[in-house]
């Protein structure tokens, strides 16, 4: 787990690469790697990478990057892991192929230099990478199916620069920070800014499970490899599926490394499943952490108790951090400097990772994923549902507007305590539109509230949020399950979950590792989700372990990963004002944000 960053002029016009603007962009990430960093600039200062490192695999000056291959026609900058590299090495071990290091790093430049892009389809892992080739002068840029890692770039005046941090890229002030009204208009619509957008109208983000190009001809459109929708239609014909060989699988190539794995432990299925499973694929020793605030002590909101009982079940090292409202106070400024881009997420991965850290580990696993593979949330029985009773009426023209302006004059009341009534005649009219009435923060037709209207106008323009939500959903999973498996795995979970999780992780210098959020998993179990009944999936993953988890924590309602944000930002922390998108917001505002339940609930 990295920082990468890098710059190419690929116009004959453009100015040659300023090192000093390259280690600027890099040195902005260095939380992503404390234990070395790495420039690479050609004699001509048309191209340089440049590197972070947090040293998890070949612990030896071996991994350093960038890495360049032995004939010298290729660099590589990459931040992430390849569970399966081993495997990979000894196949071109067996072709006669000779490595100096014991790194994945290396094993995936030499995969690029043999195969191309075409090797990306035989990576399990997570991944961002830039690869430069010096007799072709091209660029190729690639993530991983998930795209649980991040990458970005900006391109201007024949010039393209990419980096594992928006906020990194800004550190070079030839790149605009002009605000982009896609990306504003996104994060007060779902509450993160949804890729390719970003918060800065000059940056974008590959696009997960993409590979892209750049040249003399520039900047190339996105090739994808790789879809999670894709992978549910293709799983529906499949076979019978051991769905406990395929989980204790994905746990141990996730356990890969030569530094000790850790987990985040809760009192749910999914982290209680995974700290079994490690068990069972031989870890001797596994550390675990479990956040604890008084506020919730004694009440159904306590993940304590739960989570000790997992661990005496697995003999698992519990250790137990306490988070008072004064320590969220005290942090509250270095979250905001960490948080790339805007999130009403993300406080208690932030606390979750300090701890974990504090703990002398660099690597994690979280059970971030279980709902969205195996249908654990509300959604994928509200969203077909919602769609079934109110699709038909959604098509009916002016529905949505005279029902808006019935409930105004009417039931004023009532709209204020469910907001998403204001939605439920017109936007049920597509799976996406349904999806976005159940996740979205705010509305589309209540952004004028929130921001400029001139400004949400030529967001939602650029944006075009039903057909973004749609594209995740292409081609059709053909079912219900699994269509909200891909909107809730590309949509909530993509811009959501693992952005807030990597950024957070990363601030605390800690790899969080996600076995639940895997390609070849998901391949494997695509055939069992469009059957899957509610409860049933998780039922599945609580068993996998050789010791399943109790009754007691299964059938346990679900409290979600929890902290008592809403009530320290309403309270306590009332004076705190800090700047986001663009504009100042209270504690009062960013309460309502990070807490509204009829506005989140799902």
């Amino acid at each position: 787990m990295c920082g990468i960053a890098g710059m190419f002029a690929h116009r004959d016009s453009a100015l040659a690469i300023a090192p000093e603007r390259l280690i600027a962009i890099r040195d902005a990430m260095a939380a992503r790697g404390p234990d070395g960093v790495g420039l690479w600039i050609d004699g001509e200062a048309r191209v340089g990478l440049a590197h972070r490192r947090l040293s998890i695999i070949d612990l030896s000056d071996g991994g350093a990057q960038p890495m360049r291959d032995p004939s010298g026609r290729y660099a590589l900058v990459f931040n992430g892991e390849i569970y399966n590299y081993q495997t990979l090495r000894a196949e071109m071990e067996a072709q006669g192929h000779r490595f100096a290091s014991g790194s994945d790093t290396e094993v995936l430049l030499a995969l690029f230099a043999a195969h191309g892009p075409a090797m990306l389809t035989r990576l399990r892992g997570m991944f961002a990478f830039a690869i430069w080739d010096a007799v072709e002068r091209r660029l190729t840029l690639a993530r991983d199916p998930y795209g649980i890692k991040p990458l970005y770039y900006a391109d201007a005046q024949g010039r393209i620069a990419f980096a594992s941090q928006v906020k990194a890229l800004v550190a070079d002030p030839s790149i605009s920070r002009e605000p982009s009204p896609a990306g504003l208009t996104g994060f007060h619509l779902m509450g993160s800014v949804p890729e390719p957008f970003t918060i800065y109208r000059a940056i974008r983000a590959v696009p997960a499970g993409s590979w892209m190009t750049v040249d003399a001809s520039g900047v190339s459109a996105p090739v994808r490899y790789a879809s999670v929708a894709q992978a549910v239609a293709e799983g529906r014909n499949g076979g019978t599926v051991d769905v406990a060989e395929a989980l204790r699988d994905s746990v141990r190539h996730h356990m890969v490394a030569d530094v000790e794995v850790g987990a985040f432990l809760s009192a749910g299925v999914d982290s209680g499943a995974l700290v079994g499973l490690m068990r069972d694929c031989g870890a001797q020793r596994i550390r675990a952490c479990t956040l604890a605030f008084p506020e919730f002590a004694g009440t159904p909101a306590d993940e304590v108790p739960g989570a000790a009982s997992v661990a005496a079940l697995y003999g698992v090292e519990h250790h137990v951090r306490q988070v008072s409202a004064k320590e969220f106070r005290g942090d509250l400024p270095a979250i905001f400097a960490a948080m790339d881009q805007p999130t009403i997420d993300g406080i208690n991965s932030w606390f979750v990772s300090k701890a974990t850290r504090e703990l002398g580990l660099k690597v994690a696993l979280s059970g971030l994923g279980g709902d969205e593979l195996l249908a654990g949330y509300s959604t994928f029985r509200t969203i077909p549902q919602t769609r079934r009773v109110f699709g038909p009426v959604a098509h009916v023209p002016g529905a949505g507007s005279a029902s808006r302006s019935m409930l105004k004059l009417l039931a004023p009341g009532l709209l204020a305590r469910n907001p998403k009534l204001a939605g439920l005649l017109d936007l049920p009219r597509s799976w996406a539109g349904t999806y976005l009435l159940r996740r979205a923060v705010l509305l589309p037709f209540e952004l004028d509230g929130a921001m400029d209207a001139g400004l949400a106008a030529e967001g939602l323009a650029e944006l075009d949020p039903e057909g973004l939500i749609a594209a995740t959903m292409t081609p059709d999973p053909g079912s219900a399950n699994g269509r909200v498996a891909a909107l809730e795995s590309c949509n909530y979970m993509r811009n959501q979950l693992l952005r807030d999780s990597d950024w957070a992780g990363m601030a605390h210098s800690l790899e969080i590792r996600v076995p639940l959020v895997d390609f070849t998993l998901l391949q494997a179990l695509a055939p069992i989700l469009p059957g899957l009944t509610p409860g049933a999936g998780k039922a599945m993953l609580a068993n996998a372990p050789s010791t399943p988890l109790p009754d007691a924590i299964v059938n346990k309602p679900k409290t979600g990963f929890g902290i008592p944000v809403t009530g320290w930002l309403k309270g306590a922390t009332r004076d705190i004002r800090t700047r986001r998108s663009g504009r100042e917001w209270s504690g009062e505002a960013l309460a309502r944000y990070f807490g509204d339940p009829a506005r989140l609930a799902v």
